[in-house]
């Protein structure tokens, strides 16, 4: 009893004198506890990213103080405005941990040519990042700003880094970030819940405040930083780079591929962000950086994620593989360049090739819990696009247009309207193909093209034309030819 007595109290002797190792950890606690608690009382006091009730302290980083007002709460004259915005709309759902999620991430413009950063402006990144929890994977898909679409609610077609602008310029319901997500929804076909936007100087400062990146640069280039006098040449090999060297290599466009190189570029600097942040031994820097980085963030940095929902995708983000994370480039396979006249101005653009665009897209968006959208019945997929489809008659069989006519509609396709090739000289300057049919893509419709392609047996990449025209009364132009003529059912 005596020596059980003695060892107990030998025990507590031990446990009330700690060892040096645990002096440290007790004070390395105690400091990240205090630098938490700091960065996080803040945080959320001055957190503007989202909806939050209250208004933010003068203190915070970009609050001021607004207008001068009387008793009643009027603005007296000759004190700030307040700022005008575009309407807002309520956050998506909280995710559920489980489903895909598409986020779709873009980047300001107006770092080169408005000092005082206000908007409404372009996009001049456009990049969807994709991940999901059921296949524990990831991908990213680069968007080129010249990209010719349809922006949905709006009568003409133009270049996608367009349609923030339009959002914020006519005060659209969740302004321009609603629109650019709803005209990506409508190009790509798939869903989008979330979006991130950052301007140039916040990229910069974001990127300094982690220490900066390295990376291996495939082939010499000569970039140019904001400001004056900047210009250098980087030879191929590993380099690091700070801020503004980041951003400008990202943002370089005069290589043999333009934009394609440039947004491949922009993949490589975001997976050496994600390595710079994984690194050993850098967390703690974070962690001391914290209410900076956020301090900088606040102010060029828009988001319609919960500060929950942003805390959960990170955790999970950060433990996908590298061989699980696939990365995509809409380039000049997918594409083709090409001019449009606008109020006057020449422009160029970038007319998308929407099959091989929809493969990319199956690609990196079809794992887990979200299906390619081409798959299932082809005639139902047809029908429930509803593209308008005017049929020609190539063939110089008579009445072969109107059969042609009558059949498709009998399967449920939408056809607008039909006659001869005589009858439209002036748009199909192309030489007909008088044995074969051929089919005129004005619009992105993957669905009514498959359907037709197979349906009319295509065996030659001839017999498919890409014709984007924001002014054609038809999605799509069936030619019909003396094959089908003679085949048809």
């Amino acid at each position: 009893m005596a020596q059980m007595k003695f060892d107990w109290v030998q025990k507590l002797r031990a446990f009330r004198r700690p060892t040096t190792g645990q002096f440290v950890l007790t004070g390395v606690g105690l400091v990240v506890a205090v630098a938490l608690y700091i960065f996080l009382s803040g945080f959320v006091a001055c957190w503007r990213l989202t909806s939050l009730p209250g208004v933010a302290p003068s203190t915070c980083a970009g609050q001021s103080a607004g207008p001068v007002t009387n008793p009643q709460g009027t603005p007296l004259l000759g004190t700030a405005a307040p700022t005008i915005s575009a309407p807002q709309v309520e956050l998506p759902p909280p995710w559920d941990g489980a489903s895909r999620v598409n986020i779709l991430f873009m980047g300001y413009d107006y770092g080169d040519w408005s000092a005082d950063r206000k908007c409404p402006c372009r996009t001049d990144t456009m990049i969807v990042f994709t991940l999901d929890p059921l296949s524990h994977s990831a991908g990213m898909l680069s968007i080129p700003r010249d990209m010719w679409v349809d922006i949905p609610g709006f009568d003409n077609y133009n270049k996608i880094n367009v349609a923030n602008f339009l959002g914020d310029l006519y005060k659209l319901p969740g302004g321009g970030p609603e629109l650019a997500i709803k005209t990506v929804e409508n190009f790509l076909g798939i869903p989008i819940q979330y979006y991130a936007m950052v301007d140039f100087t916040t990229f910069e400062k974001m990127i300094d405040t982690i220490g900066g990146i390295c990376l291996v640069i495939p082939e010499e280039i000569t970039i140019d930083p904001l400001g004056p006098h900047n210009t250098e040449t980087l030879p191929a090999g590993p380099d690091c780079f700070n801020g503004p060297e980041t951003l400008a290599y990202a943002r370089m466009r005069h290589t043999a591929n333009d934009d394609m190189d440039r947004a491949a570029r922009q993949q490589q600097v975001i997976m050496a962000i994600r390595d710079k942040l994984l690194s050993p031994g850098n967390l703690l820097n974070l962690v001391a950086q914290a209410p900076t980085l956020y301090n900088e963030l606040s102010g060029g940095f828009n988001a319609n994620l919960s500060l929950n929902d942003a805390l959960r995708l990170a955790v999970f983000a950060k433990d996908i593989s590298l061989d699980q994370i696939q990365k995509g480039v809409i380039d000049y396979t997918m594409c083709q360049p090409g001019q449009v006249t606008v109020n006057g101005e020449v422009q160029d653009i970038l007319k998308p090739f929407p099959d091989k665009i929809r493969a990319l897209v199956d690609q990196i968006f079809s794992s887990g819990s979200m299906k390619p959208m081409a798959t299932g019945d082809p005639t139902q997929l047809m029908q429930q696009e509803a593209a308008r489809v005017l049929i020609i008659n190539g063939s110089g069989v008579d009445g072969i247009a109107s059969r042609t006519d009558e059949y498709l509609k009998a399967q449920g396709m939408n056809v607008i309207g039909y006659g001869n090739m005589d009858e439209y000289p002036d748009k199909y300057a192309w030489p007909p193909l008088p044995d074969r049919t051929m089919l005129i893509v004005h619009a992105g419709k993957p669905y009514v093209m498959k359907y037709l392609m197979a349906l009319m047996q295509f065996t030659s990449q001839n017999q498919l034309v890409v014709d984007f025209d924001p002014n054609a009364t038809a999605d799509v132009t069936l030619a019909v030819g003396a094959d089908w003529a003679n085949s048809m059912p």
